[in-house]
C-alpha cells in the first residue's frame, strides 16, 4: 500500500476537493486559473507529490484588487452581529471538516496528527472568539471642557488587510487574522506559503459554501497563491491599509520597510529564541515533558519553539541526564502514523540550514550532546527527517542568538536567578519565555518589569501553545505586532473622535477667542 492509502491521505483530498491540479485565485466562490508559473507541492513525510496550483502574476492581482475594494464598500455596512454570525457559520463548517483538514495540514507541512487536529480547533476557537467580539466593537465617551459639547470615540472599518502566513501554521495563523478583520467589517486577501499551498486551497473550498448562502459580496474573502512578487505588491499597494505578515525577521523587515514607505499599517509576527528557565524550585518532571514538546515539536518549526533551556547549575546535570534519556526515546517518522511525536522538516532545504547550524555552533565550541543525524532508510526516503538535537553552549554564541527554524536545544546554566533572567532577555527577539519554579518570588519576579522582556511570559508551562483568548505578539525583532484575543481587534479598525455640539453657541477649545469684538 502506498502512503496515501496507508494514512487516509487520498480520501482527506476527495472530501477537501483538493484535485491534482487546482486553480490559485478565489473571491470567496468563484476561482480562477492563475497565469503565473504552475507551483507543485510535495510532501515532506514522503515526498509525495500531492498536487499543483496554477500561480497568479500581477495582472491577476490588479484584478482582484478591484474585486476585493468593491466588495469592502459593500461588506462595511453589514451590522457587526450579522458579520459575525456569517463567521459562526463559518466555525460550525469547520467542525464539520476538521479531521480531513487536519490529515492534509500534517501532510502537507510535516507536523504531527494531533498538532494538525489542533490548528483546526485553533481556527474554530478563533470563530468562537470573534462571534463575541461582534458584539463587543466598543468606543468610549469623554467629558468635554466646552459647554453643550459631547465627545467620544468609535471604531470603523479598516479597509482590505492583507495577509502573508508562513508554512509551519498554514491555516490557523490565517484565521486569526481573518476572523477578527471579517467581523470588523474588513475584507481579506490572503497570501498563503508556496510551501503549503493546499491547505489554502482546501480552507476556501470549505468556507465557500457559507459565504454563498448568505450572498457575502464576492471579493470579501479572497486567496492569491504566488510567490515573494505577489507579497511586493500587497506591501507596496496603498489601497491594502494594513498587512499582516507572519514569518522570518528577515522577510518582516521588509515587508515592515516596504508598507512603512507608503504609511501604511503593518502586524508582524516574527522570529523567536525562546528560553525556558528551570529553577532548583522546579518540578523537574513537569518541565521535562514541556520542554520536549516546546523543544521537538513541529520539528522544531514553530515561532515559539523552545530553542533555549537555561537550567540551575544545582539541578544542571540530573536535569540534563533526563533530558538527554528523553530524547533518545522521541518516535521520529511518518506525522500521521499513530505514536509519532517528531516528523519532518518542511524541506531538504531545511534540513540543510539545520545541519550547518550545528557546524557553526560547534566551530564556536559548542558541545553536541545528543540527535543531530539526518536519518535515512526506510520510512525516511524523503531526506527530511532529522533527530532533534542538545547542544551545550554559551548564550554569547553567534549562532546561539540566531533563530535557527529546527530542532536545536541549547543547554545553558545559571547560579543565580538574576543571571538566568538576563541571559533570557540577551538576544534580539522577544517572543515567548517560561520559567519553571514553585518558589512565588521567583515567578513573580520574572513576570514583573524587571524580568522577561518577551511578549509572552508563561510561568510552570511552556513557551509554545498559545490560547487564543490572549493576544499573541512579542517584542524586539519579533515584530511587536499582536494577533488573536484580548483587544487585538483594533488593529484592523481605524478609531474616529467625535465631538458634537448641540448647543447655540461656537466656544472653542482651551478658551481661545476669535473674535474682533465688533459686530
Amino acid at each position: 500500500m502506498s502512503a496515501n492509502e496507508n494514512y487516509g491521505v487520498s480520501q482527506a483530498l476527495q472530501t477537501l476537493g483538493i484535485k491534482r491540479n487546482n486553480k490559485g485565485i478565489c473571491t470567496g466562490i468563484k476561482w480562477t486559473e492563475g497565469k503565473g508559473d504552475r507551483l507543485d507541492s510535495y510532501s515532506p513525510a514522503d515526498g509525495e507529490l500531492i498536487g499543483m496550483v496554477n500561480q497568479a502574476n500581477a495582472l491577476d492581482f490588479s484584478k482582484l484588487m478591484k474585486t476585493s475594494e468593491g466588495a469592502f464598500k459593500a461588506w462595511r455596512m453589514y451590522p457587526a452581529p450579522k458579520r459575525g454570525d456569517i463567521v459562526r457559520q463559518m466555525g460550525d463548517e469547520l467542525r464539520k471538516f476538521k479531521e480531513p483538514l487536519a490529515v492534509l495540514v500534517s501532510y502537507e507541512t510535516g507536523k504531527i496528527y494531533q498538532e494538525g487536529l489542533g490548528e483546526v480547533q485553533e481556527m474554530i476557537d478563533i470563530c468562537d472568539f470573534a462571534l463575541g467580539l461582534s458584539r463587543q466593537l466598543y468606543g468610549v465617551t469623554m467629558t468635554s471642557e466646552r459647554t453643550h459639547h459631547r465627545m467620544m470615540e468609535q471604531w470603523h472599518p479598516l479597509g482590505m488587510v492583507g495577509v502573508i502566513s508562513a508554512f509551519n501554521f498554514p491555516v490557523a495563523v490565517w484565521a486569526w487574522n481573518t476572523m477578527l478583520a471579517l467581523v470588523c467589517g474588513d475584507t481579506v486577501i490572503w497570501k498563503p506559503s508556496e510551501k503549503t499551498p493546499l491547505c489554502a486551497v482546501a480552507v476556501h473550498s470549505i468556507l465557500a459554501d457559507v459565504l454563498s448562502r448568505n450572498d457575502v459580496p464576492e471579493g470579501t474573502l479572497n486567496l492569491i497563491i504566488g510567490d515573494a512578487r505577489i507579497g511586493e505588491l500587497m506591501c507596496s499597494d496603498k489601497r491594502i491599509p494594513l498587512v499582516s505578515a507572519t514569518g522570518s525577521t528577515r522577510m518582516g523587515t521588509a515587508v515592515g520597510v516596504a508598507v512603512a514607505k507608503r504609511l501604511g499599517r503593518s502586524l508582524l509576527e516574527l522570529g523567536g529564541n525562546n528560553a525556558i528557565i528551570v529553577s532548583e524550585h522546579a518540578d523537574l518532571d513537569m518541565a521535562l515533558r514541556a520542554v520536549l514538546f516546546g523543544a521537538a515539536g513541529t520539528a522544531g518549526q514553530r515561532c515559539t519553539t523552545t530553542r533555549r533551556l537555561i537550567v540551575k547549575d544545582t539541578v544542571y546535570k540530573q536535569f540534563k541526564e533526563k533530558l538527554i534519556n528523553a530524547y533518545a526515546q522521541l518516535p521520529i517518522g511518518h506525522p500521521l502514523e499513530k505514536g509519532i511525536l517528531v516528523g519532518p522538516l518542511i524541506d531538504k532545504q531545511a534540513v540543510r540550514i539545520f545541519e550547518d547550524a550545528l557546524k557553526q555552533v560547534k566551530a564556536e565550541g559548542g558541545k553536541l550532546v545528543a540527535g543531530g543525524e539526518v536519518l535515512k532508510g526506510k520510512g525516511f526516503e524523503s531526506g527530511c527527517y532529522v533527530k532533534p538535537s542538545i547542544v551545550e553552549a554559551r548564550n554569547s554564541f553567534k549562532k546561539v542568538q540566531e533563530e535557527t527554524f529546527g530542532p536545536i536545544l541549547y543547554l545553558l546554566s545559571y547560579t543565580k536567578l538574576e543571571e538566568a533572567i538576563g541571559i533570557q532577555n540577551d538576544v534580539p527577539q522577544g517572543l515567548s519565555s517560561s520559567i519553571f519554579s514553585k518558589n512565588m518570588q521567583e515567578v513573580e519576579k520574572f513576570l514583573s518589569a524587571e524580568g522577561s522582556d518577551c511578549g509572552i511570559a508563561n510561568a510552570n508551562i511552556g513557551t509554545s501553545g498559545a490560547e487564543i483568548g490572549g493576544a499573541f505578539g512579542g517584542e524586539k525583532e519579533t515584530g511587536g505586532g499582536r494577533e488573536s484575543g484580548s483587544d487585538a481587534w483594533k488593529a484592523y479598525m481605524r478609531r474616529q473622535t467625535n465631538t458634537v455640539n448641540y448647543g447655540s453657541e461656537m466656544p472653542l477649545a482651551q478658551g481661545i477667542e476669535f473674535s474682533s469684538g465688533k459686530g
